[in-house]
């Protein structure tokens, strides 16, 4: 999976996101998790916030209809509380990507949060 996004430029992840149909508010999530790297992650509401908005919600569902996973890694964004969410493909996939990372994950949860917090 991964050696997928060592092949990827940032310029060829900015077009990609730029390229999809998708709604402005999703490319600006979009454009704001491919940022984040191995080993770090975001909260949904830091990405709403980062944007200017309480739709945590509306980022969370920029998450699953991800086109572009994992290069544009929505593995990598979780709950305020640490808890993983969601993942299109499953949270068995999430939890086994973000452990790959480095980030300790037990009970579904997210081990020191602000350890792994990727500052915007």
């Amino acid at each position: 999976m991964y050696s997928k996004l060592k092949r990827t430029t940032n310029k060829q992840i900015v077009t990609q996101i730029e390229d999809l149909p998708n709604s402005d508010f999703t490319k600006a999530c979009y454009h704001i998790i491919a940022r984040i790297p191995r080993g770090k992650i975001l909260t949904y509401q830091a990405i709403a916030d980062h944007l200017g908005t309480k739709a945590y919600r509306a980022v969370g569902t920029a998450m699953a209809k991800n086109p572009l996973a994992p290069t544009v890694p929505c593995h990598r964004v979780v709950n305020s509380s640490g808890c993983i969410g969601q993942y299109a493909f499953g949270q068995i996939e999430k939890i086994r990507l973000l452990q790959s990372e480095g980030v300790e994950i037990k009970d579904g949860k997210v081990i020191d949060l602000e350890k792994y917090l990727y500052q915007l």
